[in-house]
């Protein structure tokens, strides 16, 4: 972070307690990443945020190792470099592979090494990150292969994350 453009929340700053607890319960061992000590500069967005992307994480039924694929390539697409270390420990210990996380650094990612949900889930996240509009086509296959709850959570979590990602790339974490 030593280029970041808004000086980070430090220990000792004033904070709301139950805040601070909240967003130390969602990190291994309690410790504040460089994204939450950004947050902290205003706290109704850090207890929102925290709530969002808690829930992104850890609530959803779409299973992990595919919501990790596609916060590994909304990084990917937009330069986030942050998001990307962040995630993808968390993608391998989901279930992925170092193959399949190299393979999304690709501009065109090569179907060989995804499964057919998994290329459904890159469609999806391509074109949300790319072009906002979605084709009602990648919709409907998303719809077919995993039911309409875990197809809405899966566009949540590009949306979700990409809102993450041009947070860390404006402030230039």
């Amino acid at each position: 972070m030593s280029q970041v453009r808004v000086t980070p929340w430090q220990d000792g700053d004033e904070a709301p307690v139950e805040l601070l607890a909240e967003m130390q319960g969602r990190r291994p061992n309690g410790e504040l990443i460089g994204i939450d000590r950004l947050l902290l500069r205003s706290f109704p967005l850090a207890k929102g945020w925290n709530e969002l992307l808690g829930r992104v994480r850890a609530n959803f039924r779409l299973s992990l190792e595919f919501r990790e694929l596609i916060m590994l390539r909304v990084a990917v697409l937009n330069k986030a470099d942050f998001e990307w270390n962040v995630h993808y420990p968390a993608y391998i210990q989901a279930g992925g592979t170092d193959e399949k996380a190299t393979a999304l650094k690709n501009v065109v990612v090569s179907s060989s090494f995804f499964s057919e949900q998994e290329q459904a889930l890159l469609e999806l996240t391509d074109q949300s990150t790319t072009k906002v509009t979605v084709d009602s086509e990648v919709i409907e296959r998303l719809k077919m292969l995993f039911g309409e709850t875990e197809a809405v959570e899966a566009i949540a979590t590009v949306a979700a994350y990409n809102m993450v990602s041009r947070f860390l790339v404006a402030l230039d974490i």
